[in-house]
């Protein structure tokens, strides 16, 4: 069978080439309900990148054992977090989304498409690649929000932007940006997001830096997440100056029996509570966005575990969300990493004398 490939008849010849960003982050369900849930997790749990496991077995474990039991449990840790607007991450993300354009507007002083895809759920990568496609993006550059690489995420991301590449038959110059874990905006944003709320709120004894998990064997198998969070945490802590006493890294949100990165989140917290640790402020510098894990698990679930052993006070510092320093460096990203592609200005009669020499010679448009 022939390959159907999009974007054969709708080129115009009057349109004007242009420069794309497509920021990327994981996605989440569209209600927090149980069946959104089930779809969601379905989803995100059926891609390769994420679990690693034979897919016969995994198959398996997955419909019969998560997919049965696990949404209802997930669905109401979403509802507590649930906003006015929809899912955080994905109202958090349109801010960041708008707010880049409008940033990359006031640096360049012409408009960059800005668009939205998330991995999993709506609105899809694809959807997203299509949006820029139609509105003449020849010069695309993929922003996935992961401030760490790991195959689990950005590599997720570039797999769905290349499987939709493959069914364009004018594909757009592609570039992608890897991680930013070190990047000193990055680092700046995070160390005054501390400062300012330290500023504003009861001092803590301790700073816990929490990442998100990953099972031990994709560090053992290459996987450079683990010792990217460890720069990460390292040169915060450098810039705020402190102690080797005063902060510790930690890893959550861990699934099943086998064994991930460590240490754990919950089990440093109740630790500390125990050894008679009073008081810790808790910040999550693997998420660009405020989400499940940050608000529920992180802001609630290990509240708890501190306090029930002991701890006084537990406080959350909020994500780099849309923040200005965050926004501006996804701006410094993109700059950097759309360096050397040509500004084409095509003035319109230009165009129109283009347009006219297709029609020329038997374009429709």
């Amino acid at each position: 069978m022939t390959q159907k490939f999009i974007g054969e008849a709708d080129y115009d010849h009057e349109s004007i080439d242009s420069t794309g960003v497509l920021l990327c982050n994981l996605g989440t369900p569209e209600a927090p309900t149980t069946g959104a849930v089930r779809r969601f997790l379905r989803e995100f749990l059926s891609d390769p990148r994420v679990v690693e496991i034979p897919r016969p077995v995994w198959w398996v474990l997955l419909n019969f054992i998560i997919l049965p039991f696990r949404p209802r449990h997930v669905a109401k840790a979403y509802e507590s977090v649930w906003m006015k607007e929809g899912s955080p991450l994905l109202v958090i993300s349109k801010h960041q989304r708008d707010a880049l354009a409008a940033e990359l507007k006031t640096q360049a002083g012409a408009d960059m498409p800005v668009v939205l895809g998330m991995c999993y759920g709506k609105p899809s990568i694809p959807e997203a690649m299509e949006i820029l496609r139609k509105q003449g993006v020849r010069r695309l550059l993929v922003l996935p929000a992961y401030p760490q690489y790991s195959g689990t995420t950005t590599a997720a991301v570039f797999d769905i932007v290349s499987r939709e590449l493959q069914r364009v038959r004018w594909i757009p110059e592609l570039r992608t940006i890897n991680d930013y874990h070190d990047n000193p905006l990055y680092i700046e944003a995070l160390a005054n997001s501390v400062r300012e709320f330290r500023e504003t709120n009861p001092a803590s004894q301790r700073l816990l830096m929490s990442f998100h998990g990953l099972p031990e064997a994709m560090l053992l198998a290459g996987d450079p997440y683990f010792c990217q969070c460890q720069k990460t945490a390292r040169l915060l802590a450098e810039k705020l100056k402190l102690a080797d006493d005063e902060w510790a890294i930690s890893f959550q949100s861990r699934l099943g029996k086998a064994k991930w990165l460590q240490p754990y989140t919950d089990k440093t917290l109740e630790q500390w509570a125990k050894q008679g640790v009073e008081s810790v402020d808790v910040i999550c510098p693997g998420f660009s966005a405020d989400c499940l894990e940050t608000l529920e698990e992180m802001a609630m679930q290990n509240r708890d575990v501190f306090m029930d052993n002991g701890g006084k006070q537990y406080q959350y510092i909020p994500a780099l969300n849309a923040s200005d320093a965050h926004i501006h460096l996804f701006a410094d990203l993109v700059q950097q990493h759309s360096q050397g592609w040509p500004q084409i200005v095509q003035e319109s009669s230009n165009l129109a004398q283009t347009s006219q020499r297709a029609r020329d010679l038997g374009a429709n448009k």
